[in-house]
């Protein structure tokens, strides 16, 4: 195989020194209060500017921005000025427009929208409601019989049981240049950022984004309404390892000391359901609980016979630097055995003694506000960082239209909020629009195939069309057992290239994610892999600030910066991976002749550089390239400044005071050799010495 030539560090090795390793020490944890109002969460301003709004009898528009647009009707003519769960900041600055009002018409127009409602005639419906708009120079004409064929699509709740592609659902980009959000029946937040279901009656709220092919823009302003994007903390970049396993906590202590031995960095440790008492839970036949549930399957209380001693457990990761969440499945609510059921109990008025379980009703404010003090808190003070909630029940509530997985998300979102946390991080399933407010996604329990390696790299990038932009998949497939080698080191090198690097898998002795457990020459692999993963933290790291700023996912679809180009959405198993590169991971075995695996993709225009042979490429281009087993398909563009960071066994471990730039040269006719000539600065303390 080729010897991997990407990064010019000079002294920067790609080996932990000592001294480095010793410094992943932690500040001690903070104490957290015990108690939680999770009821008292901080809603942007719902009510949009009264110059913004444009009142015709039942109906009312409201101009959001010169592009978007809120068009409710109502039978009794009364409008919604409260929150929507997606929906929540609608005072922005009011675009130019003018009314006019004439031959029965109420005709809006901004400056790239033309409205037009006939008046007095009712509900929104085709010959009494239009909007017009330029695409690409061609006149687009709207109406509600409208169907949106030509969707860019979203994202799912879960990959369970993928094999390969899922259908997926509507995104809020159209190549028809406009796409419609009902909002009419979702449920609403009151003041204090409550939910409430949407009030009885006949109405329709729908929002109308009509913003062509500036998919960027449009992303922009839908994260003005409807809130930004969470900054993950630093460490979310960094390896996490998870394996649904009953690891005891011994277990997990050498396994960790594996890590360092083998001189692979890891940042988070994943406990799943184990760290409870799952009574050996069985999936044929299993006992019930008293919610129905098979027994074991929720839990909230450690299991002594793995971890005797949680707190001192959890101090040692922090010791180590490591961040430790737990898994919950909460479906089947405290049961009689769990250590703090009295006090859940009896905050929920039922008498301990009866051994009554308390069911899980998260749209109560009294079980909610009971749940975290009681259940919750007393295990973050152990020391859990953050949480994966694992929901996989029912998918109704009290509430009519909310969803439960969306809510439950909100709910630990803002309790990490209402602790104090300045990156608010938790872990769980996609919910529905609006929860990109609440990273990271976990996608679910997919097979351990090529076929379902091959539609991660198109779904995770096109859930940035619904503003997710932190898929985390499980590195080598959960089902059924045993992968092979090739298959997990190209799966390995998605995930450095990819939002959220965690391996796991089932709880079956022959499914390895231990990357040192592989022959030497995929380990080897395997760990480079690591390390570049580790390099790339600030690059990953400033993206993601992007994130919250723009609206524009990590990794996103081409055709975000080239959306006339019919390629970008033909090659749409490639994707931008921060502002400089483009990826198209291996997702398929190599030849058995040559030991190499053929990748087509498309170039956009201009120079790229392959950044892990050194080749200089234009584009536009359709090419087709070949890559040993070290090598993935990662294009930078010519100009790029890609900022590399110190090696180190844990993020908070890297030097934030040095770093190195790798610049990629932008003038044609720069000599390149088929080793990458790249241009490389040290960053001391803000100073550039020099080109090294």
């Amino acid at each position: 195989m080729r010897t991997l030539a990407l990064l010019s560090l000079g002294a920067l090795a790609l080996t932990t020194p000592a001294a480095t390793r010793a410094a992943v020490q932690m500040p001690s944890r903070r104490q957290i209060p015990a108690a939680l109002k999770a009821t008292q969460v901080a809603i942007a301003d719902p009510i949009a500017d009264p110059a913004a709004t444009v009142v015709e009898g039942h109906a009312r528009f409201t101009l959001l921005t010169s592009r978007l647009v809120r068009m409710e009707w109502s039978a009794d003519g009364h409008f919604e000025n409260r929150a929507s769960l997606v929906f929540i900041d609608r005072r922005l600055t009011v675009p130019h427009y003018t009314l006019r009002r004439a031959g029965g018409w109420l005709t809006v127009q901004t400056d790239n929208l033309t409205l037009r409602y006939l008046r007095g005639s009712g509900r929104f419906r085709p010959g009494n409601l239009e909007v017009r708009l330029h695409v690409d120079g061609r006149d687009v004409v709207w109406n509600p019989s409208e169907s949106d064929s030509a969707n860019l699509k979203g994202t799912t709740r879960t990959l369970d049981g993928a094999k390969g592609p899922v259908p997926l659902e509507p995104g809020l980009l159209s190549r028809a240049g406009w796409s419609v959000v009902d909002d009419s029946q979702r449920p609403l937040f009151d003041r204090s950022g409550w939910v409430l279901a949407r009030p009885e009656g006949e109405r329709q709220d729908l929002y109308f984004f009509g913003y062509g092919h500036d998919y960027k823009g449009e992303l922009a302003d839908f994260i003005k309404v409807a809130g930004r994007v969470p900054m993950p903390p630093r460490f979310a970049f960094g390896a996490w390892w998870s394996r649904y396993w009953a690891y005891t906590d011994q277990e997990f202590t050498d396994l960790v000391r594996q890590f360092d031995i083998f001189d692979v960095p890891l940042d988070v440790l994943v406990i799943d359901m184990d760290w409870h008492n799952t009574f050996e839970l069985r999936w044929d036949n299993a006992p019930k609980d008293q919610a129905g549930q098979s027994k074991g399957w929720t839990g909230y209380s450690w299991n002594p016979a793995y971890f005797p001693n949680p707190e001192a457990f959890l101090d040692w990761t922090a010791q180590q630097g490591l961040r430790t969440p737990l898994n919950l499945h909460p479906a089947s609510g405290i049961q009689p055995w769990e250590t703090h059921y009295p006090e859940m109990a009896r905050d929920m008025g039922i008498d301990p003694a009866a051994r009554r379980y308390v069911p899980f009703r998260p749209t109560d404010k009294r079980f909610a506000d009971a749940y975290f003090k009681d259940i919750i808190a007393p295990l973050e003070r152990q020391g859990v960082d953050f949480w994966w909630l694992d929901w996989q029940q029912w998918d109704t509530t009290a509430v009519a239209g909310l969803n439960p997985t969306w809510w439950i998300n909100y709910l630990f979102f803002t309790h990490m909020q209402a602790e104090g946390k300045a990156r608010p991080l938790i872990f769980h399933r996609w919910g529905g629009l609006g929860n990109h407010r609440y990273q990271i996604g976990f996608s679910g329990d997919a097979f351990s195939t090529w076929g379902a390696l091959a539609f991660e790299p198109y779904f995770t990038a096109t859930a940035a069309n619904v503003g997710f932009g932190y898929w985390s998949h499980d590195i080598g497939g959960h089902l059924n057992g045993e992968v092979s080698p090739e298959l997990y080191t190209r799966w390995i090198q998605f995930g450095i290239f990819s939002p959220i690097l965690r391996t796991h898998t089932t709880k079956n002795p022959d499914a390895e994610r231990r990357i040192w457990a592989y022959p030497t020459e995929y380990f080897r692999v395997m760990r480079q892999a690591f390390m570049l993963r580790y390099a790339m933290i600030p690059y990953i790291y400033t993206a993601a600030r992007q994130a919250y700023e723009t609206g524009m996912a990590l990794a996103h679809p081409l055709y975000y910066d080239w959306p006339s180009d019919s390629a970008a959405y033909d090659f749409a198993d490639e994707y931008g991976f921060g502002p400089d590169m483009i990826v198209r991971p291996i997702t398929a075995p190599m030849s058995p002749d040559t030991l190499l695996a053929h990748q087509r993709l498309w170039l956009p225009p201009g120079d790229w550089y392959e950044w892990f042979t050194g080749t200089r490429l234009h584009g536009p281009a359709v090419v087709t390239r070949a890559f040993a087993l070290d090598e993935v398909p990662v294009y930078v563009r010519a100009g790029a400044i890609v900022p590399i960071a110190t090696t180190a066994l844990r993020s908070d471990a890297q030097r934030k005071d040095l770093l190195a730039l790798t610049v990629f040269p932008a003038t044609r006719g720069t000599p390149v050799s088929t080793r990458m000539r790249v241009m490389t600065w040290a960053i001391k303390g803000g100073n550039s010495p020099g080109r090294r």
